[in-house]
């Protein structure tokens, strides 16, 4: 298998071409495959999990909650709420430093449309007691079997999609491995990552998320997907940077392949994939073993690919080498 590499001839011109055409021309295709339930990718501290959103089942709550997505209001915002073993809650505050908890924007009520039972891995609405019609921004996981208590309460809580695959084992890791802390009216049940008791609150500690829709379910770590012209990928740092996930986004208007990093997208990790791409500040290469490229659901798989580091004050990467 040839590497194709920068300082390469005509030979390599062509193959960055190739990989370009594939990055940027996919742009152009999109909306040409059928497509089931949207899926939503969302990346934590712990790592990611995708949602299978029930469309046709639950068609407002869907709606409604891809609003958030699509405007980015979950980017940055943290799971506010862990009770352990039962549901973990997300979707209302977003953490600013020397200020605190940021309330997120918030749309319209939604109308009740319970019809799924609250089972393990089920995504549902949080809502206000005692009115079944008062799902705005709030959703949680079911870390457990909650249809006994959920699903004949308050006119039943709506589940709109469920965890995908291996999921589950993220949501697990942040049920077992975080601890839960009372701080303030809104933060009784508050999950903190590598936290002491009675120390000032850092935006490490929180449980964050970032959600994108993406074409079709994957566990790669680095992916990048057409509908959206999005790269997610986990970086390792080393020691000075440390590990984090991101997104990037492609930028048409450019030359060649290049990458601009989106900061809001960025999550400190508390674990260490194995696998992850790898950034070194030395040379300011981002290295990505293993890149796959989908195109509604036409899955390309690049190796070894490098991205230089082509503008610091922008964070833009642009492509120099890969394997095919």
């Amino acid at each position: 298998m040839a590497v194709i590499r920068k300082q390469s001839s005509r030979a390599s011109g062509r193959a960055l071409f190739r990989i370009g055409q594939v990055l940027v021309l996919m742009l152009a295709l999109v909306g040409t495959a059928a497509q089931a339930n949207t899926i939503v990718r969302v990346s934590t501290t712990y790592g990611d999990f995708s949602i299978e959103l029930f469309d046709t089942v639950t068609p407002v709550t869907v709606s409604n909650f891809l609003n958030y997505v699509n405007r980015g209001t979950f980017n940055g915002s943290y799971f506010h709420r862990l009770e352990q073993g039962f549901v973990l809650q997300g979707g209302a505050y977003r953490f600013q430093p020397f200020v605190g908890p940021i309330a997120l924007p918030v749309d319209p009520p939604i109308v009740n449309e319970y019809s799924v039972s609250n089972t393990r891995g089920t995504v549902a609405m949080a809502k206000l007691g005692d009115d079944p019609n008062s799902a705005t921004n709030q959703w949680f996981v079911n870390l457990a079997d909650n249809s006994a208590n959920l699903d004949t309460q308050n006119g039943g809580f709506t589940a709109f999609g469920r965890v995908l695959g291996n999921g589950m084992n993220v949501l697990d890791s942040i049920n077992t491995q975080v601890g839960v802390y009372s701080l303030g009216q809104t933060h009784t049940q508050l999950p903190l990552a590598n936290y002491e008791a009675f120390t000032v609150v850092k935006a490490a500690n929180f449980i964050t998320m970032t959600t994108q829709v993406v074409q079709r379910y994957s566990e790669a770590l680095a992916v990048f997907e057409s509908q959206s012209g999005k790269l997610m990928l986990t970086i390792d740092g080393g020691e000075t940077l440390g590990v984090y996930s991101v997104h990037m986004s492609l930028l048409t208007d450019r030359p060649g392949v290049v990458l601009r990093l989106n900061p809001d997208t960025m999550i400190t990790l508390a674990i260490k994939p194995v696998g992850a791409a790898t950034f070194t500040a030395a040379d300011n290469k981002l290295r990505i073993s293993s890149l796959e490229v989908n195109n509604n659901g036409n899955v390309s798989v690049y190796k070894n690919v490098v991205f230089g580091l082509s503008n610091a004050q922008t964070w833009e990467f642009t492509l120099e080498s890969f394997e095919q």
